[in-house]
């Protein structure tokens, strides 16, 4: 999901304690709600007793299996079972609030999100001005002029970060600042993306995505956009620099990097075009953003926009937690595997990630005496993994597997490699949205039958109302660069392997291997999410629990309508102009060919959107009176579509 921005906002908040503490202390502090804090408190009851690489198995079945060694022998962490219980389930809690995996090095010292147009100060006078009122749309003026593409952004103007508070709170939701002797550095965990704000109570609701997270403007305010580069639709070499600014390439000859300036303009245009409430997590050197998605994850796999987080615990959830941080939230960790994903050597890659860092560590000076690689090296506080994140390391490391992007598992010194992303599945997995309160019965129950009337229930079928399946994309209709985002990886791709369960971080001299099972249709489900074995991609059927909260729609948040359907339309009639896109509308435009081509057509007239590719189209599944359906069964539809607010089916969760 997308955190780099989320530093910005956390810095504000530490600056009346730094000077309280002093020059000698060290502490760190994340907002974490309490019960009463909480919204959709009421979870799923915890029904599952153990994960068996993403096989469910029940409380009853466990003690069957105890009978039997080889039963017992199915339940041991070194085939890779996990128990499920509530203290894993409270670490996960604790971890999607807290655990940072160590990004704020990277988000702080390299990318320096602190370090540009919005300052700790200006952040934390904007929390104060809230009078402990809470909002979900912090509002933080401008500490210089910057430029982002033809915006120019002066001192003093408010910025809508999209950033959370809670009512009561004095801290920004999903931001965790460090104060270590004078050096104040912010953090980003899952609570920034997928944890959101009620503007009615204040509450926090625990796995609705941050909708109007602006994570995109927020890194192009940032000092070095330019270490997201890789994200981007950037070329090197349309920005060329002196050509005594280079660096030793791996076979010893010299290379220009590209001119900072220039490039570091571009790469602010690239990240400042994605819609707020979206980010774009795949490397593949081209701007497709998709929607943050929701946290309310029971029975909804696979996950990922594509399906391609499928393997492994939690029937790929787990995957997908690590890869938000260890494939995401630190670029430094694809330098070994730059050649492959990207066409460019380490070096290069490096040195344009590092040219120019915040902090002076990591700097890469062309003139200097060490490779990019050397000042990586020299200043990294990891020193055991690559990158700068705490990463359990595969034997396969930089290969893709299909658990893991690159062969590196975020963990946390102390417990098991990769607990706190398999507690963190166990926690989503009982998150139910809130309550849509009683509606009118009658007209929802026409709404479901207009739904299987309507063929949708063909794919949104099961207890999230989705089939768990990959559709391909000439199929579904969908902009294909996100399709295709993980194509490159099939160069470099080992069997799909984790660490037993109980394998302790530090890790080893020896460490235990598991390896994953995957043949057949699941297969090739996979291989289609991955876009590999020929194919083209595709797009997962996304659940539709709590629909109400994850306005606008399809994956590339382009189908968006406004209260006004008339006036807000698309991205920039609603997202862009700071109008919140409303669920019912905007459901009906995914419905509604005659809406639908009307928001196109707005997106269509958007650089800013063509930019980050954002159309609006696909998913030509009608409910309209061309299809013969009547308004008023269109508009009860869309109330059963608003009404689902937990799982249809009494199944064993998580």
């Amino acid at each position: 999901m997308g955190w780099p921005f989320r530093a910005l906002v956390a810095s504000g908040l530490a600056a009346g304690a730094v000077v309280a503490v002093g020059a000698f202390a060290r502490f760190s502090y994340a907002p974490m709600p309490v019960a009463g804090d909480v919204l959709n408190g009421d979870r799923y009851a915890l029904r599952t007793a153990y994960d068996l690489l993403g096989r469910r198995v029940s409380a009853e079945e466990a003690e069957g299996m105890k009978a039997s060694p080889e039963g017992r022998a199915a339940l041991s962490p070194e085939r890779g079972a996990i128990a499920i219980d509530a203290a894993l389930v409270e670490r996960g809690r604790e971890a999607f609030y807290r655990e940072t995996f160590g990004n704020e090095v990277f988000l702080t010292d390299v990318m320096g999100m602190l370090d540009g147009g919005l300052s700790p100060f200006e952040v934390a006078r904007a929390v104060a001005a809230l009078g402990g009122e809470g909002t979900g749309n912090l509002k933080v003026r401008m500490a210089r002029d910057m430029t982002v593409g033809d915006r120019v952004w002066r001192k003093g103007d408010e910025v809508p970060t999209g950033l959370d508070v809670a009512r009561g709170s004095r801290f920004i939701l999903g931001i965790r600042t460090f104060y270590d002797r004078g050096h104040l550095r912010m953090g980003i965990t899952c609570a920034l993306c997928h944890a959101a704000v009620d503007p009615a109570s204040g509450k926090v609701v625990e796995g609705a995505p941050n909708a109007d997270l602006n994570a995109g403007l927020l890194m192009a305010l940032s000092k070095n956009a330019s270490a997201y580069f890789m994200h981007g639709s950037l070329d090197l070499e349309a920005h060329p620099g002196d050509p005594g600014r280079t660096v030793t390439s791996q076979e010893g000859t010299r290379i220009p990097l590209p001119d900072p300036p220039s490039f570091e303009a571009a790469a602010k245009v690239q990240v400042a075009s994605w819609p707020p409430g979206s980010f774009d997590s795949s490397a593949d050197r081209v701007t497709n953003p998709t929607s943050i998605p929701s946290s309310f994850s029971a029975y909804s796999e696979p996950y990922s926009w594509s399906g391609r987080e499928a393997v492994g615990p939690f029937k790929g959830l787990s995957s997908l937690n690590n890869n938000v941080h260890a494939a995401n939230s630190d670029t430094t960790q694809q330098t070994a595997a730059a050649r492959t994903l990207f066409g460019l050597d380490p070096e290069l890659y490096l040195g344009t990630v590092l040219q120019g860092a915040a902090a002076q560590a990591l700097r890469y000076d062309p003139a200097g005496p060490q490779r990019p690689t050397e000042v990586l090296a020299a200043a990294d506080p990891t020193p055991d993994s690559p990158g700068l994140n705490r990463y359990a390391v595969l034997p396969s490391f930089p290969a893709t597997n299909y658990m893991t992007d690159n062969g590196l598992f975020a963990s946390v010194p102390g417990e098991p490699a990769n607990h706190a992303n398999n507690a963190m599945s166990a926690f989503q997995n009982l998150l139910r949205a809130p309550d849509a309160g009683p509606g009118e019965t009658e007209k929802r129950t026409t709404g479901r039958a207009v739904f299987e009337r309507a063929s949708c229930a063909g794919c949104h079928a099961g207890p999230a109302l989705t089939a768990n399946r990959i559709v391909p994309v000439a199929e579904i209709g969908t902009e294909p660069s996100r399709a295709r985002a993980g194509a490159k990886m099939e160069a470099r791709l080992a069997p799909p392997t984790m660490f037993a369960t109980n394998t302790p971080f530090p890790l080893p001299a020896d460490p235990t291997l598991v390896p994953i099972p995957l043949e057949g249709a699941a297969l090739r489900q996979v291989q289609l999410g991955w876009a590999h074995a020929g194919t083209g991609g595709g797009y997962k059927i996304p659940n539709l629990v709590g629909l109400a909260w994850s306005a606008p729609y399809l994956h590339d948040s382009g189908v968006a309508v406004g209260p006004d359907p008339e006036r807000h339309l698309g991205v920039p009639g609603t997202v862009d102009a700071g109008v919140t896109p409303d669920p019912a509308q905007s459901l009906r435009a995914l419905v509604d060919r005659g809406l639908r081509a009307r928001v196109i057509t707005a997106n269509a007239g958007s650089e800013k959107a063509r930019t980050a590719r954002v159309t609006g189209a696909g998913h030509a599944y009608w409910a309209d009176r061309q299809a013969g359906f009547s308004d008023a069964e269109q508009s009860a539809l869309v109330a059963y579509l608003l009404s689902v607010d937990r799982l249809t089916e009494d199944v064993p969760v998580p």
